[in-house]
């Protein structure tokens, strides 16, 4: 099936949109110089965008929730990428965490839902800055208690 010119213009759109919520959540793993920093969380916003947006449009008439369900599954593969453990101590859980949530604000986008993609990606970012001040370590601040 064709995506008509109108269509494809929405979703570069809605790309780009994906694109800068992604970005904000990653710009804030990347100042913690985290390994899945701007560059990864963009990629994922993005794909999970694309990846809805094309099962909407270039499939209508097929079982797009499928599509869902294996963005869903690949950014879990992705995430568990992220988790190392290193004597007894886990790292990586809220990059991973953040790695899924994007994927969510990805997929938002992709459907048309920009505005709950613009207050999860608040919310997320909320909960990877603000709250990591709260819960920091206060002997040394610079490394946060968990991740």
């Amino acid at each position: 099936m064709t995506i008509s010119l109108e269509d494809q213009l929405i979703v570069a759109l809605e790309i780009g949109l994906a694109a800068f919520l992604s970005a904000i959540v990653g710009l804030d793993r990347e100042r913690l110089n985290k390994h899945a920093g701007l560059r990864t969380h963009i990629l994922v916003g993005v794909g999970a965008c694309l990846f809805t947006a094309l099962s909407l449009r270039a499939f209508p008439h097929s079982e797009t929730s499928r599509i869902a369900a294996q963005i869903v599954t690949g950014i879990g593969f992705l995430g568990a990428g992220a988790i190392l453990k290193e004597h007894n101590r886990v790292h990586g859980l809220t990059t991973a965490a953040s790695i899924w949530a994007t994927s969510a604000v990805g997929m938002a986008v992709g459907v048309g839902a920009w505005f709950i993609a613009i207050v999860a990606t608040l919310l997320i970012w909320f909960v990877l800055a603000v709250v990591l001040r709260v819960t920091e370590d206060p002997n040394n601040k610079h490394i946060p208690k968990e991740d």
